[in-house]
């Protein structure tokens, strides 16, 4: 399950069906995500202080499931770009946890296979 959240920044289709598209991908790549509620915030930065330009935060927290507790944050001055740096990043990111958990596989069954061996 995907749920969006906008902070600071007015609720737009486009942005919300940009967010569906980019992380089903992942979702779609990534079968142990189906089962995981995924939270995207929205954020837009705009000091009203100081001028200059406006800075989108896009921030992806993972609950539940293999991936539990993953999150990622990217930020630019074009919220298009910011969400498609989290999602290059979180792909990385899901890939050597992927990687990760595979090599200690590999290790654990060294060791059992090595142990009768020397006993």
């Amino acid at each position: 399950m995907i749920q969006i959240k906008f902070k600071n920044l007015e609720r737009s289709e486009l942005a919300r069906e940009a967010v569906v598209e980019r992380i089903g991908a992942l979702v779609e790549k990534f079968e142990d995500l189906k089962g995981s509620r995924i939270t995207v915030t929205l954020e837009m930065e705009n000091s009203p202080t100081q001028a200059g330009p406006d800075v989108f935060n896009v921030k992806i927290h993972v609950a539940r499931g293999r991936f539990d507790g993953t999150v990622v944050t990217k930020s630019n001055s074009n919220l298009y770009v910011a969400l498609a740096d989290l999602v290059d990043h979180m792909l990385e990111k899901l890939n050597r946890s992927g990687d990760r958990e595979r090599v200690k596989g590999r290790s654990q069954a060294r060791k059992f296979y090595r142990s009768p061996l020397q006993g």
